[in-house]
């Protein structure tokens, strides 16, 4: 099992150290997100949603208006803000220490969510490939910013899926964005390889099985696996059906260091990290 390597970020002014794996809890404020229970419409569902994920050990509660599912239909910024709006008053209300990410591509949403809600990160799918001013925005708030990997859109991203080696581009892409990022101002980095984005089903578990390369750009490492479609194809499930798949990947994914899981089920995720966290500070023999 690999050490885990602590890191420290800025949030709201103050240093904080990510000394253990954080677990991060997805907040769908979409209709048409690919894993159905997730969605939440309506203040009541919200709200519940938002107490179920602090409640079951969350450090980070990650809000999203734009389902990236493949094929997902094109949302118009007003419409991905209103519900991101919506969401985020409610968070401010229910758990106002709470930490929180928007998950957005669109800078000008980042910016407002950072200013008129207070928004702690800004997670980015498209590693700013959709929208040219997302860097120099990030810089400028100072946010701690989640680089995704990602080709192509949501529309057409599964058909960009060629690479000489899948491990070696990506680590090569993120750090060429990282690097652009810096000379933008940005200095607090999470990196994410993009699972389900632009990969096949075996790409996904060729990145999963050398996640330990990641560490080269010396970066916290989020993950993000959670009832996706390299965990039930294999299995012939659904998402549905992919609790038990999530958190075998999510307990591989600690083992070789992950800093952050981003999770529909927090509390199975919650227990998987105490598990390993266990494991590697007992001397077994």
């Amino acid at each position: 099992m690999k050490a885990f390597t602590p890191y420290t970020i800025k949030l709201r002014g103050k240093s904080i150290t990510i000394s253990e794996p954080w677990v991060m809890g997805i907040l769908n404020v979409t209709p048409d997100s690919f894993y159905g229970n997730s969605r939440c419409n309506c203040e009541e569902g919200i709200v519940k949603r938002i107490h179920q994920i602090i409640d079951e050990g969350a450090r980070i509660i990650d809000i999203g208006g734009y389902s990236s599912r493949s094929g997902a239909t094109e949302v118009t910024p007003e419409e991905e803000y209103r519900r991101l709006e919506q969401g985020l008053s409610l968070i401010r209300r229910e758990a106002p220490d709470a930490i929180v990410s928007v998950d957005t591509f669109r800078a000008d949403i980042a910016r407002r969510c950072v200013n008129e809600w207070g928004a702690d990160i800004i997670n980015d799918i498209s590693g700013g490939n959709l929208d040219s001013a997302m860097f120099r925005t990030v810089g400028e708030l100072g946010t701690p910013y989640i680089l995704m990997h990602m080709r192509g859109t949501p529309k057409n991203m599964a058909t960009l899926t060629h690479y000489d080696c899948v491990t070696c581009d990506v680590v090569k892409e993120l750090s060429m964005k990282i690097t652009e990022l810096e000379q933008c101002g940005a200095s607090d980095i999470i990196i994410d390889p993009g699972f389900g984005f632009s990969k096949t089903v075996q790409q996904n578990y060729e990145l999963m099985n050398n996640l330990d390369k990641f560490h080269n750009l010396e970066k916290p490492l989020l993950v993000g696996i959670s009832r996706k479609s390299m965990i039930y194809k294999p299995l012939n499930g659904t998402p549905e059906s992919s609790l038990n798949g999530t958190t075998v990947l999510n307990t591989i994914a600690l083992m070789q260091g992950a800093h952050i899981l981003r999770v529909h089920d927090v509390k199975e995720a919650v227990e998987a990290v105490k598990i390993t966290q266990y494991t590697r500070t007992q001397n077994l023999t």
